[in-house]
């Protein structure tokens, strides 16, 4: 294990660092995953929310990541745990390079990129991951090492392997899943490797970690209403849990969904493809998400068929509460225009073929219409599955089985000719693998490959690029609402001058658009500072 490095400057950001040790005295939970503090007496590194005594601050250094505190020969702290924070995702709408590592931090964050090399390849293979990386985003595999190190300090690999190592403490900590189990989830290649980089990184071996933090307690089967393990993800506040749930639990199909706002949870039944696995078949079975409000986590419990894809179930978990939001930088372009929505988030999906047919039932009618019209769905093609609950036993119909729908079956359940279509083509498109609904995809190529799909136009492509590919600038011009809430339905061209207002709230449009449907009033326009430009609206 190697010491503490000395301080580089490539190992912090520009965010002063007595502010960030005013934020570590008082624990606020709003900084929670923008920084780690290295404590150069101890050799550990912790989030702003740690519990432990606040250390002197001439022994802290701060990271932007933990991949740096890593990097830099800290060890994560076993009682804060940093593997729980929230990510810390910033967003850039015009530097090419800022873009490009962004789209690369969100790709090496997802498990799906994860699969490991077969056995007999050698260390120096594992960088395969980082080139088809580069491959997907369409750059050389050195330019992308440039810029990732010259804007991280780490190289992708390094970061790979922190969130690897993260993601098997977490399982090793919250579930009774064997290490053998565990090394394969986190993308490691065999069980030697996973030991030997978990030394090198740790200093002891993971079943040493498994037993010197808290005792993960036998877990159950499917059936089981307690499956023993429960895992811990934390977000940042303020968050408006309430209006989340409301969110889901309007659109909720019974059998597939269930959301009990009493108790501040939600459950549902999933399938994980096997394209999105890289297992033989796939997964299915169901989750428990409950809202911890006063420790800010969600408390996550699933079925143990899930273990084997259970880092790629957590990434689409947080996506689908929308966990990883930084509500300080939304907030501070939207809060003078939605001054009461600073705690909503942006709901998402679990499901990117499933939300995306959801969208397409619930155009141009009401969501109690959408509703009736999926739940027949649900009823007609989905398969039943045992679950804890009598409430949750089925599962949405696959891409494969829509694809091969007929007009008399969809007909039936009251689907127009025109929706009938779009969900056909959609699923074939699906199916085929020539379209990939989920987070992190190429926003303008999917939207556009969604919008030449008969019945499906813009506003439904925004709206899956808002909830599926999780993109926080998405904007469906032609949103009814919208125009209300600019004020703007009265223009010639609503949508354009919607469009053309809107640009003060980016890049958090999305944000604004679940705040304006929330309010269901008038965007607030502040008014223009003294001395400032007043910029109007283009004459139609």
């Amino acid at each position: 294990m190697t010491s503490p490095a000395p301080p580089s400057a490539a190992a912090a950001d520009t965010a002063p660092d007595d502010g960030r040790y005013l934020a570590v005295m008082a624990r606020d939970a709003r900084f929670d995953g923008h920084f780690f503090t290295g404590v150069t007496s101890t050799g550990i590194y912790c989030r702003p929310v740690c519990a432990v005594r606040t250390p002197r601050r001439e022994n802290c250094r701060f990271f932007a990541l933990a991949a740096q505190a890593e990097h830099a020969g800290f060890r994560p702290c076993l009682r804060c745990r940093p593997e729980l924070a929230p990510q810390a995702l910033v967003w850039s709408v015009q530097d090419a390079s800022s873009i490009l590592v962004q789209q690369a931090v969100r790709l090496l964050d997802a498990p799906d990129l994860w699969p490991a090399q077969p056995a007999t390849t050698t260390q120096a293979d594992s960088g395969a991951t980082v080139a088809r990386m580069a491959e997907r985003l369409g750059v050389s595999d050195r330019h992308l090492r440039r810029i990732f190190e010259a804007a991280l300090g780490v190289s992708p690999l390094q970061y790979l392997q922190t969130r690897r190592l993260l993601t098997a403490k977490q399982l090793l900590t919250d579930t009774c899943m064997p290490v053998t189990q565990v090394a394969l989830a986190s993308g490691f290649a065999s069980v030697r490797r996973f030991n030997a980089a978990f030394v090198g990184h740790y200093g002891l071996n993971p079943t040493q970690l498994r037993r010197s933090g808290a005792p993960a307690s036998k877990g159950g089967t499917t059936g089981s209403r307690d499956t023993g393990s429960t895992l811990r993800l934390a977000w940042r506040p303020p968050f408006d849990v309430g209006a989340l749930l409301a969110f889901f639990e309007r659109r909720q199909f019974h059998g597939v969904e269930w959301v009990l706002p009493h108790e501040a949870t939600l459950r549902r039944t999933v399938r994980l493809p096997a394209a999105c696995t890289g297992m033989a078949q796939e997964a299915t079975g169901w989750f428990s998400a409950r809202f911890d409000v006063a420790r800010h986590q969600v408390l996550l419990q699933t079925s143990d068929s899930l273990y084997p894809v259970l880092p790629l179930v957590i990434r689409r978990v947080r996506a689908m509460l929308d966990l990883d939001a930084d509500p300080a930088a939304i907030n501070a372009v939207l809060h003078p225009y939605f001054p009461d929505g600073d705690g909503l988030r942006v709901p998402g999906a679990f499901d990117g073929f499933e939300l995306a047919v959801r969208a397409v039932l619930g155009q141009q009618i009401t969501v109690a219409a959408a509703r009736t019209l999926g739940q027949r769905l649900v009823e007609r093609l989905g398969e039943p599955i045992d679950t804890p609950w009598p409430a949750l036993n089925r599962l949405f119909p696959t891409a494969a089985t829509l694809a091969m729908a007929d007009g008399d079956t969809l007909g039936q359940l009251g689907i127009v000719r025109q929706r009938q279509a779009a969900i056909v083509a959609l699923a074939r498109a699906v199916d085929g693998g020539s379209l990939a609904l989920q987070a992190g995809a190429d926003v303008a190529a999917t939207t556009a490959a969604l919008c030449a799909l008969p019945g499906i136009g813009d506003w439904t492509a925004q709206y899956i690029a808002m909830r599926v590919l999780r993109w926080p600038d998405a904007f469906p011009a032609g949103d009814v609402a919208l125009h209300k809430a600019l004020q703007v339905q009265g223009e010639k061209n609503p949508a354009r001058a919607a469009t053309e207002a809107s640009q003060a709230w980016r890049p958090w449009r999305s944000y604004a658009v679940l705040r304006a449907w929330s309010a269901g009033t008038t965007a607030q326009m502040p008014q223009p500072v003294a001395g400032a430009p007043i910029e109007t609206l283009p004459k139609q």
